[in-house]
């Protein structure tokens, strides 16, 4: 077999393999769902009802506050895998309900965000988004209080510059991510956040054939393989770790 053959074989087992594994934590989190409640008292403070601690705050004060935000199609359940990590470090996980599974425009869903750090009167916190959620938080950071209340993200496999394969969808929640939609050109053009952005990216991304590369962020390609397979892989939680610990 020739090297473009091999090259071929191992990208089609890898995309086979990816949505594999977005099959069963999708399955996974509609059947066992847990209460995100649960992520926002990590250091074993008592939660109450509202999700915060009995102090007012939330988790270890000296852990930074996360706020996890999904793909398209995708809700919290989906990001389980990190907010369990991060939880057991130390960090209060935040979760917006109101985002549901994702599908509404990228400006609605980002002051979504910016309501909810506001309700929760949440500073320093850092996001930590795959896919569309990546476009999410940038345009948070782009907000008067998202810029005030956020320090900083992590975007996994980020559409950042969108993808060719949005052309060929006829339904407005991906068609949001073609290379030539007018809101993603403006979001790319506001680079000044980019700065406080760390880009990761799989070695091979079947839904952004163009890549994540966001100039002027930190980016970082792992190894792994795959659109969604990166959010379950231990190199990927390092890496938002060293984010999370650095200045």
């Amino acid at each position: 077999m020739s090297g473009r053959g091999r090259r071929w074989l191992t990208q089609a087992r890898a995309w086979a393999a990816d949505y594999a594994y977005v099959g069963y934590w999708q399955v996974h989190g509609f059947l066992f769902r847990k209460d995100p409640s649960a992520y926002l008292a990590p250091s074993g403070g008592a939660s109450t009802g509202d999700g915060s601690t009995g102090d007012g705050s939330s988790g270890d004060a000296g852990r930074a506050p996360v706020i996890l935000i999904p793909g398209v199609y995708e809700n919290w359940q989906f990001l389980r895998p990190l907010a369990e990590a991060l939880s057991a470090r130390g960090h209060p996980v935040h979760t917006v309900a109101p985002l549901g599974y994702n599908r509404g425009r990228i400006e609605k869903m980002a002051a979504l965000v910016e309501q909810y750090l506001m309700q929760q009167d949440l500073a320093g916190a850092v996001v930590v988004a795959h896919s569309k959620g990546g476009l999410i938080g940038k345009q948070l950071m782009l907000l008067p209080e998202g810029s005030r209340r956020v320090e900083k993200m992590v975007a996994v496999n980020t559409p950042f510059s969108g993808s060719v394969y949005a052309n060929f969808f006829v339904l407005p929640s991906i068609r949001a991510f073609a290379p030539r939609n007018r809101f993603l050109r403006r979001l790319q053009r506001s680079s000044d956040v980019n700065a406080r952005i760390t880009s990761v990216y799989s070695r091979f991304d079947p839904h952004i054939p163009g890549g994540s590369y966001l100039p002027g962020a930190r980016n970082i390609q792992l190894e792994t393989m795959g659109h969604f397979r990166p959010i379950g892989d231990r190199r990927l939680l390092a890496v938002v770790e060293q984010e999370l610990d650095g200045p």
